[in-house]
């Protein structure tokens, strides 16, 4: 596993975070609901309602997965997502989160982002990109995963800011660098 590192200055990130744009209106319309909303509401809970599940797996694949997603029981949804959200081990939280159909490394660390207690930072190839990571030259497994959550809660923490705006900080970078 290659070291991650910020390919920017940390000093840019509060500036990148507000300059972050994600797609259309509607794309940001939701993403908003899902901050503002739907995560707090499922941490409250402590799961994710299959319509809740639904719409997060809508903004981040934008529809890619939605007949997969749509394929899963509502119960086993709710079990799942209890489970993530109030298991010890992170073994078993992005696991459990994995085991529903259509959800995968990036879309599991959605729910973990908005829903969970601890800052979890979103898998994205545009984030990996911002700590050096080329596209096309990672596998996806627990090893990246651990080693992005541990230096993203880092970054957070030594730059002052939320997860929500080092994540929106780093996919933004991403996003002008390749127009």
């Amino acid at each position: 596993m290659q070291k991650l590192r910020l390919q920017f200055q940390m000093r840019r990130i509060p500036k990148l975070a507000l300059d972050y744009r994600y797609g259309t209106l509607v794309e940001e319309e939701r993403e908003r609901r899902i901050q503002l909303e739907i995560g707090p509401s499922a941490a409250a809970r402590g799961y994710f309602t299959f319509d809740e599940f639904l719409e997060v797996c809508l903004w981040k694949t934008r529809g890619r997965s939605a007949p997969l997603v749509a394929s899963n029981d509502p119960e086993d949804v709710e079990e799942a997502t209890h489970i993530a959200l109030s298991a010890s081990s992170e073994r078993i939280r992005i696991g459990v989160l994995r085991s529903l159909s259509g959800v995968d490394w990036p879309t599991a660390s959605v729910f973990l982002h908005f829903g969970h207690a601890d800052p979890y930072p979103i898998l994205d190839f545009r984030a990996l990109e911002a700590l050096g990571v080329g596209r096309g030259s990672v596998t996806y497994n627990f090893e990246l995963w651990s080693t992005y959550v541990a230096c993203c809660r880092d970054l957070a923490t030594r730059a002052g800011v939320t997860m929500r705006e080092l994540d929106r900080a780093m996919w933004q970078w991403s996003a002008d660098r390749n127009r």
